[in-house]
C-alpha cells in the first residue's frame, strides 16, 4: 500500500528539521539557536525594519523581542527608532554582528555543499527543493522592478529562451526574434518586473514602450517550480498597473500556439486576438488590451 500523504509530509518535516539543526541550542556551533541566527541573517541581508523582519521570519512579537534583546546583550545588534516613524524600530549589525553574519554565511554554504555532495541525483534534488520552497513560500513572493540587464533578469530571460527552444517545433534563436532593447523596458519608456522567492528569481515580464500610448508586453516567464501559484496573473496585473502609471492606454503582445498556458491566461484575462502586427518569425498569435 502506498504510504499516506500526510505521513510523507511529516517524515519530510522531521528529516529537514534534523538536517538543518533547527532544534540545536547552538545552531552551526555559534552558541545561539536557529531563531537568533535567522535574525542576524535577515539584518545582514539588508532587512533592517523590525516589523519586516518579523513578517519575513514569521515570528510573533514576544519571541521577536526576546531574540532582539539577546542579540543586543551579546553586542551583535543595535536598535533605534525609525527616523521617519518613532513607532517603528530599525536594527543594524555592529562590527561583531557583521563578523557573525559572515561566519554564518560561510558555515551555511559549507553545510549546503556537504549535503549536495551526498546527493545521488543533485539536479533532481534541487528541482524538488525549488518546488517545495516556492509552494510553501507562495505568500511571500514579491514582485519587484528590476534592471533587465541585471543578473537575475538575465537568468530568467536565458531560461525563457531555452524553454522556447525546447517547445517550439522549429526551435528558437533569440538573434532571429524581435528581441526588445533593454532601454525600451526601463523607465520612462517601460519597465521590467521580477518575481522573487526569498532572494531567488522565479518569474519575469517586461513592458516594451516607446514613449507613446501603445506598448508591448514581452518575455512573460515563470520557473517550472513556481507554476500553478498564480504568478503569471500577478505579473500581468502588475505590468498593466505599471503601464497605466506610464500613461499607456493600449497593450499588445504576441505568443505562439505551442505555449498553451500563455494562450489560456491571455484569453481569460480580457485580451482580444488581433491580426499580426510584426514580422517576428516565431509568434503566430497576437493580442491587444485597452487599459
Amino acid at each position: 500500500m502506498r504510504p499516506d500523504p500526510v505521513a510523507r509530509v511529516r517524515r519530510f518535516n522531521r528529516v529537514v528539521t534534523a538536517e538543518v539543526g533547527a532544534l540545536d541550542s547552538s545552531f552551526l556551533g555559534r552558541g545561539r539557536p536557529l531563531g537568533a541566527a535567522r535574525v542576524v541573517n535577515a539584518i545582514g541581508q539588508g532587512c533592517a525594519d523590525v516589523a519586516q523582519i518579523r513578517a519575513r521570519l514569521g515570528l510573533d512579537s514576544g519571541l521577536m523581542s526576546r531574540l532582539l534583546r539577546s542579540l543586543e546583550e551579546e553586542g551583535l545588534i543595535e536598535t533605534e527608532a525609525h527616523p521617519e516613524d518613532a513607532r517603528r524600530r530599525i536594527a543594524t549589525l555592529t562590527a561583531a554582528g557583521r563578523r557573525e553574519f559572515r561566519a554564518y554565511e560561510a558555515l551555511s554554504n559549507a553545510q549546503a555543499e556537504a549535503f549536495l555532495a551526498r546527493a545521488a541525483q543533485v539536479e533532481a534534488v534541487l528541482a524538488a527543493m525549488d518546488l517545495v520552497a516556492a509552494t510553501l513560500g507562495r505568500a511571500r513572493i514579491p514582485i519587484e522592478e528590476a534592471d533587465p540587464r541585471g543578473p537575475d533578469a538575465t537568468w530568467c530571460l536565458n531560461e525563457y529562451y531555452a524553454e522556447l527552444a525546447r517547445r517550439f517545433p522549429t526551435g528558437f534563436d533569440v538573434a532571429r526574434s524581435r528581441d526588445p532593447e533593454a532601454q525600451a523596458m526601463m523607465r520612462p519608456r517601460g519597465t521590467f518586473l521580477l518575481a522573487m522567492s526569498d532572494g531567488l528569481p522565479v518569474g519575469c515580464v517586461g513592458l516594451k514602450g516607446s514613449g507613446g500610448a501603445l506598448a508591448e508586453v514581452k518575455r512573460l516567464w515563470i520557473a517550472p517550480a513556481a507554476r500553478g501559484l498564480g504568478l503569471g496573473r500577478r505579473l500581468m496585473a502588475e505590468i498593466e498597473a505599471a503601464a497605466r502609471g506610464l500613461a499607456i492606454t493600449t497593450l499588445r503582445l504576441d505568443t505562439n500556439h505551442a505555449l498553451t498556458e500563455a494562450l489560456a491566461l491571455y484569453r481569460g484575462s480580457g485580451w482580444r486576438e488581433i491580426a499580426r502586427f510584426n514580422d517576428d518569425p516565431y509568434p503566430d498569435a497576437f493580442f491587444e488590451k485597452d487599459l
